[in-house]
Protein backbone atom coordinates (compact mmCIF):
# COMPACT_ATOMS: atom_id res chain seq x y z
CA UNK A 1 0.00 0.00 0.00
CA UNK A 2 1.70 3.19 -0.81
CA UNK A 3 2.47 5.90 2.09
CA UNK A 4 3.43 2.49 4.28
CA UNK A 5 6.35 0.47 5.00
CA UNK A 6 7.89 -2.14 7.11
CA UNK A 7 8.74 -1.67 10.26
CA UNK A 8 12.23 -0.88 10.55
CA UNK A 9 13.19 -3.17 13.96
CA UNK A 10 14.01 -6.10 12.51
CA UNK A 11 13.75 -8.07 15.51
CA UNK A 12 10.00 -6.95 15.88
CA UNK A 13 9.12 -7.50 12.34
CA UNK A 14 10.34 -10.91 12.94
CA UNK A 15 8.10 -11.41 16.02
CA UNK A 16 5.19 -10.53 14.16
CA UNK A 17 5.70 -12.59 10.85
CA UNK A 18 6.29 -15.36 13.22
CA UNK A 19 3.00 -14.84 15.12
CA UNK A 20 1.73 -14.89 11.35
CA UNK A 21 3.15 -17.84 10.64
CA UNK A 22 1.77 -19.43 13.56
CA UNK A 23 -2.12 -18.66 12.32
CA UNK A 24 -1.57 -19.60 9.13
CA UNK A 25 -0.87 -16.38 7.72
CA UNK A 26 -3.83 -14.34 9.46
CA UNK A 27 -2.85 -11.23 11.90
CA UNK A 28 -1.44 -12.32 15.41
CA UNK A 29 -3.28 -8.92 16.81
CA UNK A 30 -6.54 -10.40 15.22
CA UNK A 31 -8.50 -13.33 18.20
CA UNK A 32 -10.65 -14.19 14.91
CA UNK A 33 -9.13 -16.01 11.73
CA UNK A 34 -11.21 -15.27 8.70
CA UNK A 35 -10.58 -14.03 5.44
CA UNK A 36 -10.48 -10.83 6.92
CA UNK A 37 -7.74 -11.11 9.03
CA UNK A 38 -5.66 -12.38 6.79
CA UNK A 39 -2.51 -10.00 6.41
CA UNK A 40 -2.40 -7.80 5.26
CA UNK A 41 -5.74 -7.49 7.22
CA UNK A 42 -8.98 -5.88 5.80
CA UNK A 43 -8.62 -3.08 8.27
CA UNK A 44 -5.35 -2.35 7.06
CA UNK A 45 -6.17 -2.47 2.89
CA UNK A 46 -9.55 -0.07 3.46
CA UNK A 47 -8.68 2.26 6.71
CA UNK A 48 -4.65 2.33 6.81
CA UNK A 49 -4.19 1.16 9.82
CA UNK A 50 -2.11 -1.92 10.59
CA UNK A 51 -2.70 -2.52 14.42
CA UNK A 52 0.25 -4.77 14.48
CA UNK A 53 2.75 -2.37 13.69
CA UNK A 54 4.18 -4.29 10.87
CA UNK A 55 3.45 -1.71 8.45
CA UNK A 56 4.22 1.92 9.43
CA UNK A 57 3.55 5.27 7.41
CA UNK A 58 5.98 6.65 5.49
CA UNK A 59 7.19 10.16 7.23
Amino acid sequence: MKGFRLNPDKEYVEKIITGTLKKDGHCPCQVKSDDTTLCPCDKFITEGKCCCKLFIPIE
